[in-house]
């Protein structure tokens, strides 16, 4: 890992050549990206794991605003959004749910944008139609970061499990070009998904396993990009063959609310769960398992068994904590101050408990 001031230092050297200006950019979609971003991005999320882990602390966004715009629910997303922001010195505001703002009385997305933007140095917003926080965008005065639309993308969601992919990897002296996955679950209506299969095709000799029930098959369009860069597809509809001689499992849930009616996301939902008996059985033995959350808990689904916990290679939670540095390091480039970072940084003055960082084990 660079050490922190020469990380800063790096991207500032690298601007110029990169694809994505990401001063003042709008973050919508990541077919925005391309590979130098990439490492230009994971380069600044390293250097702020000492502020994520408080181990220091910033305010180089101190007096700034995010106002966080969520109307689907949310946790992760939301919260580590917001904690990001703190983190750096700034502020957050939160408006959450369609029947708590203005939409709801007939406001234009339009004129919500001109007016909260007014209001704010940043936007992250969530909404379940597809386009519309690029619409939103399209009206702000200030940088919008697309936190999902509907069943299109989620940029930053995909951003921090490549992150996540790249430290796992890494811990066992592979990097992403040669990566073996399996993509696991609901991959029609998967925004996640969706963005991280479109981030892989950056990279080099990939081998993606899709392994879906009939009828939730990942789109074609992203299926067919990757084969265009020669990538290795293969399409499976069972479980047991599609796990096998992978490096990670990227399982999701059934997404319910995509679907039409309960009783057709019912028929899906619980038909592929992968617990310690079948990862023992399929999975060769350092297989990582990754999960974007929230993990779907109830009997009935189950897609991670909770007898997985115990097992060194689920990456869940330390996949939520890369969620900060990666968007710690979005806000910081979008808002121009990666470089100052540590210009404004100071010793950590409370008790803080004994964590685990987000490249550990547990």
């Amino acid at each position: 890992m660079l050490a922190p001031r020469n990380a800063a230092r790096r991207i500032s050297e690298r601007a110029r050549g990169s694809t994505l200006d990401f001063v003042g950019s709008h973050i919508l979609s990541v077919e925005q990206f391309e590979r130098t971003d990439i490492d230009d991005l994971f380069a600044v999320a390293d250097a702020m794991l000492p502020y994520a882990d408080r181990q220091r602390i910033t305010r180089v966004l101190e007096g700034a605003i995010l106002t966080n715009m969520f109307f689907e629910p949310s946790t992760r997303t939301r919260v580590s959004f917001g904690s990001a922001f703190n983190l750096l010195g700034g502020d957050v505001r939160e408006t959450t749910g369609m029947r708590a703002s203005s939409l709801a009385k007939g406001e234009s997305l339009y004129d919500t944008a001109r007016v909260l933007s007014g209001y704010s140095d940043v936007i992250v917003m969530r909404h379940p139609v597809e386009g519309a926080v690029a619409e939103f965008a399209a009206a702000s005065r200030v940088p919008v970061l697309n936190a999902g639309d509907g069943a299109n993308e989620h940029p930053s969601q995909a951003l921090l499990d490549l992150y996540t992919v790249r430290r796992e990897l890494a811990d066992r002296g592979h990097a992403i070009d040669g990566l073996r996955i399996a993509v696991i679950g609901d991959l029609k209506h998967g925004r996640a998904v969706h963005s991280l299969l479109k981030l892989l095709v950056l990279f080099e000799d990939v081998s993606v396993h899709l392994v879906s029930p009939p009828g939730l098959e990942a789109p074609p369009d992203t299926t067919a990009a990757l084969r265009e860069r020669g990538h290795a597809v293969e399409v499976f509809h069972t479980l047991a063959d599609g796990i096998g001689h992978v490096d990670i499992l990227y399982v999701t849930r059934t997404q319910e609310e995509r679907f039409a009616s309960q009783a057709e996301a019912d028929h899906y939902r619980g038909l592929f769960r992968v617990n310690q008996a079948i990862y023992t059985e399929h999975c060769e033995p350092n297989t990582v398992i990754m999960h974007p959350l929230p993990r779907d808990s109830r009997a009935q689904a189950q897609e991670l068994d909770d007898d997985l916990i115990a097992n060194p290679n689920l990456a869940i939670f330390r996949q939520t904590d890369n969620g900060v540095v990666v968007r710690m390091a979005l806000f910081a480039m979008v808002l121009d101050v990666a470089a100052q970072v540590h210009e404004r940084a100071q010793p950590v003055t409370w008790y803080t408990a004994r964590r685990t960082p987000p490249s550990g084990r547990g």
